[in-house]
């Protein structure tokens, strides 16, 4: 199950990337763009994206809902007004060490508690947390995918079996 868990979180990586790599191949204006849409713009996802992702690295990490609480207002402060190109680098860096701490983890089928003052209290395997961070990350990256559309714009194929492909050729 560790393998299988690793995989799937170094999917949501390789998407990601791709997404950012191929965001940075369009013209610069389209990531702050006003958009009718589920999100405002196109910046907007990335930074819910990678809140979202701090949020549950922090439950996984098993730190304590305050504390967690007050990595979310960090967090909005530092993506706020931040560019692509820093967007992607403080990705990169959140995904690298997200990856390296799932990587020391012994049993990724451990039981994590998740308290949360409007949904209660639920324990849950380590790997279905990861199972949503992945799930949660393709669905807003089909958002974006709907926007640039939207904008006259392609989108960039980041389904789970481009992926296995890709990871085959290598």
């Amino acid at each position: 199950m560790k393998e299988q868990t690793l995989s799937l979180y170094n999917y949501h990586k390789w998407a990601n990337q791709r997404l950012f790599d191929h965001l940075h191949k369009c013209p610069e204006e389209l990531y702050t763009q006003e958009i009718k849409s589920v999100f405002s713009s196109i910046a907007e996802v990335i930074e819910h994206v990678y809140l979202v992702d701090q949020i549950w690295f922090s439950v996984i990490k098993q730190l304590p809902y305050e504390e967690t609480m007050k990595c979310v207002v960090r967090v909005q402060e530092a993506v706020k007004g931040k560019s692509l190109v820093d967007l992607d680098t403080m990705y990169r860096s959140l995904s690298e060490e997200f990856y390296a701490y799932l990587a020391d983890q012994e049993d990724l089928d451990t039981i994590i508690v998740c308290e949360h003052p409007s949904y209660g209290r639920l324990d849950t395997p380590l790997s279905q947390l990861v199972q949503h961070v992945v799930n949660h990350g393709t669905y807003h990256r089909g958002n974006i995918t709907a926007m640039l559309r939207q904008m006259g714009h392609k989108g960039v194929p980041t389904d789970y079996i481009f992926y296995l492909y890709e990871m085959n050729e290598d």
